[in-house]
Formats: structure tokens, sequence, C-alpha cells
């Protein structure tokens, strides 16, 4: 690709995406496209192919998606692998139909097995149950990244898919009902800590900001206290669920909008295959260099001359992890909160391990830059900075 090459970044105003967007502008990237889900709805399969027919993209990244933490998933069951599966197929269908050249599909290490030994390699994939709270997330993604393992193996097209850790940063989702662990945190300390100093005029700005089942700022008191009590919120007291036992490994969603443009920018699948012969035995290759699209020299997910080929995705994320006791830890320093932080352990804690290994990626040429304890400083001071 060059500058000038016009890439979609499906989901540009989320956590990661928005990220990558401004990623690419430092690299000097400007025809980017990217549309709000009011202009776009990417479960509308007949939008989207309009979309794909008006603009025709070059590149494209898959960085929308339907999610949330363990609250929402038990939750929202069936939204979550549905929502997920109709983006996935309307977007993947219709790069390929348009000609798009590389595709980037954005997961998340919930694929793998509950169980899986640690850290978790790709190869961990599909070989034992997996985590029953993120079940339906989970499988939407596995079959994302099977189908651009499978678009690929069948016709020959360069679709890459990376599974990122648990990621934060700038644009996190704060909403209370359905964030993942680490803004949930933030958010719960940091309001338990303006509770505690009766500071109703910042409380108010949160709440109008992102309400909570519907109760912004401009609620009564009794309402705001008791809408917030049932999150585990009070004054100067924070309930959070499972036993803090748990590991978990975070990602700073900058370093992996840098990963998923170095890989987008820097590595084909032949790459991850591991060997040169892939592109000419499997795209069936003419002799002029032309890609026969209706071509596959391995229907069915093997090319005899090669082998099987199966778990391609690449893990994004930093092989390291610390307990979600330790994160909350953090987090209290960060916010400067000076009162209790409890764990309710009759809910659920998830994966209680959940570490990556990161070979691969590093072997690609890439490794991250920020630590959580730097990281969790900067997303607080992003979220305070949102409430001026």
């Amino acid at each position: 690709m060059n500058k000038n090459s016009k890439i979609y970044i499906a989901g540009h105003n989320g956590l990661v995406g928005s990220a990558i967007w401004k990623n690419l502008e430092k690299r000097g990237y400007t025809n980017l496209v990217g549309k709000s889900h009011k202009e776009l709805d990417l479960t509308d399969q007949y939008a989207v192919k309009k979309f794909f027919d008006e603009e025709r993209p070059e590149a494209v990244v898959l960085a929308a998606a339907f999610v949330g933490g363990i609250m929402a998933n038990s939750l929202y069951r069936a939204d979550f692998i549905m929502m997920n599966m109709k983006i996935q197929c309307n977007v993947i269908s219709e790069a390929y139909a348009h000609g798009v050249e590389k595709l980037l599909f954005l997961g998340s290490t919930c694929i793998y097995p509950k169980n899986a030994p640690q850290p978790m390699t790709e190869d961990c994939l599909l070989t034992s149950p997996l985590e029953y709270t993120n079940e339906e997330y989970a499988i939407a993604k596995i079959a994302g990244l099977k189908m651009c393992e499978s678009y690929n193996l069948q016709y020959g097209t360069n679709y890459l898919a990376v599974m990122p850790t648990n990621l934060y940063g700038p644009n996190d989702n704060f909403h209370l009902e359905n964030s993942h662990v680490m803004p949930a945190m933030m958010r719960k300390i940091y309001l338990a800590k303006l509770l505690h100093e009766q500071a109703w005029d910042k409380i108010s700005i949160d709440l109008n900001k992102r309400p909570v089942e519907g109760v912004n700022g401009d609620a009564t008191q009794e309402d705001i206290l008791n809408v917030l009590a049932k999150y585990g919120i009070e004054p100067n007291k924070v309930t959070l669920w499972g036993t803090g036992t748990p590991l978990r490994e975070f990602l700073w969603s900058e370093d992996m909008a840098d990963a998923s443009v170095h890989v987008l920018l820097n590595v084909n699948f032949s790459d991850i295959v591991g060997t040169e012969k892939y592109s000419s035995v499997h795209y069936g290759a003419s002799t002029d260099g032309a890609v026969d699209r209706n071509h596959s020299a391995g229907r069915g997910g093997a090319i005899p001359s090669l082998g099987e080929i199966r778990n391609c995705h690449i893990n994004v994320g930093t092989g390291k992890e610390l307990t979600i006791r330790e994160l909350s830890e953090l987090v209290v320093k960060a916010v400067g909160f000076e009162g209790e932080v409890y764990f309710d352990a009759s809910k659920p804690d998830g994966t209680m391990r959940k570490l990556i290994n990161v070979d691969k990626l590093h072997s690609l040429g890439w490794t991250h830059s920020i630590e959580i304890e730097e990281g969790v400083q900067k997303l607080f001071d992003w979220y305070t900075s949102t409430l001026q």
C-alpha cells in the first residue's frame, strides 16, 4: 500500500479504531474512510454492500464489534453472537466481493479455552471448552478469524487476524452497564471518592457525560445514590466482582494500534504460514503475477505440499500479567482514593488466567512500549479530561 491508498477503518470511533486512525495519519496515510454507526449499520447487509460499492477501499481494518464485560456478556448472550457475526460476515464478504487487497480483523484473546496452558500460544485455539461467561463473543471472534484464514486458503486473499489481550486507553468505554474491567473499576473508585467528598457538582458532570441506567446529573441525590449503589459504589467504598485473584494482561490501546498498523503495512499471510512457496502454490498465480481468485489449490483448508494450515492469527499483548486486586491498587493510587475496596466472592471471576504468548508478534518485528503502571495513570488523566 502507498500513502494514497484508501483505507476503511470500521469502528473508527472506538477504543482501538480511533487509535489506528491516528497512527495511520501520523505515518502519512490520509486517505482514510470511517463511518459512525448512525451513518452505516454494519449489521445491515445491504447498507454494507452499498458502502463498498461507493467507496471501493483498497484496505480494510475491521475494528468494529459489539463488546462488553462479564455483566454485559451474561445479560446479552444472543446479541453478542448475532451482532458480531453479522458485522464480520457483512464486512469480510463485501471486502472480498470488491477486491480489497488487504484486510485486518481484530479479535480478542477470549477465543482461547478456559483452561488453556499458560502463556497461551496461537495453537491453543479450539483445544478445549471456552469460558462460559463470554462463550458467545468468543465463538463469534473465532468465526471471524476462521473466515479470514479460510478466504486466504480458498481464494488467495491477504486477510490477517490479530488477537489483542485486554485493552485500555483513550476513548475507552466507561459506561458502567457494559464496560470492561479497568474503566469500570476506575470510574467506580472515582465516583466513590466524589461521594465521600460530597462533590455533587463533579458527580453531576460525570453522570451528565455518561448516565447510569438513565440517571444523569440532574437526578435527585437519592436517585443517584441508589443507582450507584447497584454497581457497588458508596461513599469511600467500592465493591468489585469476584475474588480479585484472577490474573490479567493489559495492553495500552495506542500500542495495540501501532501493532495493528505494523501488521497491516508489513506482514502478509505468506509470512504467517512461514513459507515463501505459499503464494505461488496456493494463490494460483499466473506467469504475469496476477491472482486467479476463483482458483484454489487447497479447498478444505489443506494444501498437500504444505500440510494443514491453521491458527494463522497473531496474539498481540505484553506477555506480562497482574491480579485484579493488584490492578485495583494501581487504580486507587492514580485516583487518589483513600477508601476501601471490597471483592464480592459470590460474583464470578471469569477465567482465572489469560496470559498470551507473543513470540510470533515479536518475530514479526513489534513489541509494546507502555507498561501498566504508566498506562493506568494515563487512562485516569484522559478520563478526567473528558469531564472538564
